[in-house]
């Protein structure tokens, strides 16, 4: 991205400045601010045994998104993750650094979190120090586990599976509720073990955003998740790592927490996951972005970050466009 003080000198002389990822001050004016939800997570490294990229990418990613799509005046929406060096850190830092070089007052990122993270006073305390470019959104406790909770002011650890059970169902909501407010959501990385919902975290948003309709970016050139979930589509064959048999032999106590949710019908139900992955249109994904079935290929195996952001921003533009005319 260009800042002010390095495009002050072409506006002196009238000069219209843009570069593959980033478009003059007239073009960007011209985008409709979109709510822009983010499904970005790390996982575990293997030794690039089957994820041949570093994690730096990832991070690399996150910033990048953060830069460009703040700079086009869009809101981001982001869930949890408050550890340091998290994706959330990283995003923030990007966007205080932004909002000084940009000399504006407060730029626009939403970060949701689900009880009960947000009875912790040192996630409230890591949220002053970005006061500036960060709201705050807590999401309620499910009404079909209130009568479970006996101090919804204090902590419950997840340390036994109707307590897992508990998180499960605000993790949920949560997500529900921040896929609702998001125009576009874009998908990176994920984890496929020691999650704490029903099932692991991106993996449900993308179901989520899916079943909602919602323009769906998936970049699984970065790896994690996000790759494996490419593959299954083009495939149009699961990846072993999305069925039941896998989940519970790799995460502890998982069966348990499936049978729980099970009795109050919350489950992941497995048999529906394959039929709905197995069954996508890459035509149908590339076309609800404004990309070519060939461009939405290639977002989902570029290694590239910046080929990546290339083609999220025309697809962002193309929406923000479409959008303004509706």
């Amino acid at each position: 991205a260009l800042y002010k003080e390095e495009t002050e000198g072409a506006d002196y002389f009238n000069i219209t400045v843009s570069t593959p990822l980033w478009s003059s001050d007239e073009n960007r004016k011209k985008n409709n601010g979109l709510r822009i939800g983010l499904s970005i997570s790390d996982y575990q490294q293997d030794g690039y045994e089957k994820q041949h990229q570093h994690l730096d990418e990832l991070k690399r990613f996150s910033q990048s998104l953060a830069r460009h799509l703040l700079t086009n005046q869009h809101t981001l929406i982001y869930g949890g993750d408050l550890r340091d060096d998290g994706f959330t850190q990283f995003i923030l830092d990007e966007a205080t650094v932004l909002r000084d070089r940009l000399q504006v007052n407060q730029l626009f990122v939403e970060n949701h979190l689900a009880w009960p993270l947000y009875t912790q006073k040192e996630n409230m305390k890591w949220y002053a120090n970005y006061n500036t470019v960060v709201k705050p959104v807590s999401a309620n406790i499910p009404d079909d586990i209130k009568d479970s909770i006996n101090n919804t002011e204090l902590f419950l650890p997840p340390n036994c599976p109707d307590n897992k059970y508990i998180w499960s169902r605000c993790l949920t909501e949560m997500r529900e509720k921040s896929i609702e407010l998001s125009d576009i959501r874009i998908f990176a990385g994920g984890k496929f073990e020691k999650y704490l919902g029903k099932m692991p975290g991106v993996l449900e948003e993308f179901l989520i955003a899916f079943n909602e309709q919602k323009p769906i970016f998936l970049v699984g050139g970065l790896g994690g998740l996000t790759q494996k979930l490419c593959h299954s589509i083009k495939n149009k064959t699961l990846a072993e790592e999305f069925t039941e048999e896998w989940q519970i032999s790799h995460n502890e106590a998982y069966q348990d927490l499936q049978k729980i949710a099970l009795e109050h019908s919350k489950h992941a139900d497995y048999e529906k996951i394959k039929s709905v992955i197995e069954h996508i249109s890459i035509n149908d994904l590339a076309q609800q972005v404004g990309l070519t079935s060939e461009e939405y290929e290639r977002l989902m195996t570029t290694p590239f970050v910046d080929e990546a952001m290339h083609l999220i921003l025309r697809g962002s533009k193309f929406l923000s466009e479409h959008q303004e005319k509706s």
